[in-house]
């Protein structure tokens, strides 16, 4: 199967928008931003459509905008290019989706302000917290990471019959792996340059610990008929769709697969926002025949390495549509790793042999919305069970109660 080819642009997102009193020629743009939870919402990614930036500041460019907070702060901010061949005769920004930047939201701190202006200088470029990519030199694998934690999964190559005395690996899994990281940095080109019998080892930036192999991995879905879950293989396609410096999106396509009588496809796009251990994915899936199937979304029941003699505690938090393990290790720490379905039932849970799964109810074509996390001890934020609970349903509530913008052009 022939891979898709690279497109690189910024991020997007998608928020409640109340758009009024949008006129042109104005000096500014102001953002408001609410939302109804008393707890924190750390890196709360806040996005704008251009197309409002473009109505209140005519002939903005990207390159020279101001984002700031109430304080005037200047914040880091991305604009997404969603057409990148299109032209721009009448400088509207018409490739540009989104303006994208990020606040921290103390608790009880249910209100924020923002502004955004054209500015005479170019702004500067901003560190990237996130990224994904294509690893061609190690077999096809796609990986993912941004500032917390990092991901991959494994492409045609890897699932390729390997020649005679070659020595390469085979393994054919749509599972979904962990690199679990100490550092805020960008490690995957690092890790991939310095090896194997290396990443596997935790030399000061974390490691990767993590167990897949035939299972679902942490987030890999499949089809459910209440007794076998059918699963694709190794993903066929990969497009990404923004890269920095705040949201990568990506996506990965896996050829049709058998599940149960019913030929299944699935395209996954996968969104990676700075400062969260949780990506969102937003799996669609076709299919013909049925009007429905029951899609699972896994956790590996053996997710560690050999010889770490690990305590696996799987945890169900029904009012969180959540499924949780937590890890204890000999002498590599210990970690959570977690699923969040929205649209699942409280009793939507079900195993197989080599995973855990939590189900939902699929239509052909509509996506799946669910999020996939990990976080671990070395890490810093997670000291025990109880935080890596409290997080997972933090993050449940943030999706359930998402912000809201409203804006306003002032002269």
């Amino acid at each position: 199967m022939k891979l898709r080819q690279q497109l690189f642009v910024p991020a997007i997102l998608f928020t409640a928008l109340a758009s009024a009193g949008i006129v042109n020629a104005a000096e500014r743009l102001t953002v408001t931003v609410t939302h109804t939870l008393d707890q924190a919402r750390p890196s709360e990614t806040i996005t704008i459509p251009w197309t409002e930036v473009n109505r209140a500041l005519p002939g903005a460019l990207l390159q020279k905008i101001a984002v700031k907070d109430a304080a005037g702060k200047v914040l880091p901010y991305q604009v997404t290019n969603v057409a990148p061949q299109a032209k721009d005769p009448k400088n509207e920004g018409i490739a540009y989706g989104e303006l994208i930047f990020q606040h921290d939201f103390a608790p009880g701190e249910k209100k924020a302000t923002f502004t955004v202006e054209k500015i005479d200088t170019v702004a500067p470029v901003f560190p990237s917290k996130v990224s994904a990519r294509y690893i061609q030199e190690r077999l096809d694998d796609f990986a993912w990471e941004n500032d917390k934690v990092a991901h991959r999964t494994y492409g045609p190559a890897l699932a390729a019959p390997a020649a005679e005395g070659s020595g390469k690996e085979v393994l054919v899994t749509s599972g979904m792996d962990i690199w679990f990281k100490r550092v805020p940095y960008p490690i995957v080109d690092r890790w991939y340059n310095k090896g194997h019998d290396h990443y596997h080892d935790d030399e000061g930036e974390g490691m990767d610990m993590y167990n897949v192999g035939k299972s679902r991995g942490a987030g890999g879905a499949g089809i459910w008929d209440g007794k076998t879950l059918y699963t694709g293989v190794n993903y066929a396609g990969w497009k990404v769709i923004a890269n920095g410096p705040i949201r990568a999106i990506f996506e990965l396509s896996y050829d049709a697969w058998d599940a149960g009588g019913a030929k299944v496809s699935e395209v996954k796009r996968f969104t990676v926002d700075a400062g969260h251990y949780f990506d969102q994915i937003d799996s669609t899936f076709n299919f013909t025949g049925p009007q429905q199937l029951t899609a699972a979304i896994g956790l590996n029941k053996t997710p560690a390495d050999k010889g770490q003699d690990a305590k696996v505690q799987p945890i169900t938090q029904p009012a969180d549509r959540a499924l949780l393990q937590w890890v204890e290790q000999k002498s590599n720490g210990a970690f959570g790793t977690a699923i969040i379905v929205p649209t699942a039932g409280e009793k939507d849970y079900a195993e197989d042999k080599l995973n855990a799964l939590i189900t939902a109810k699929i239509v052909s074509g509509q996506p799946l919305r669910y999020y996939v996390g990990a976080g671990w001890t070395r890490a810093g934020d997670f000291a025990k069970r109880e935080d890596w609970t409290k997080y997972v349903s933090a993050q449940a509530a943030r999706v359930r109660a998402p912000v809201t913008v409203a804006l306003s052009a002032t002269k």
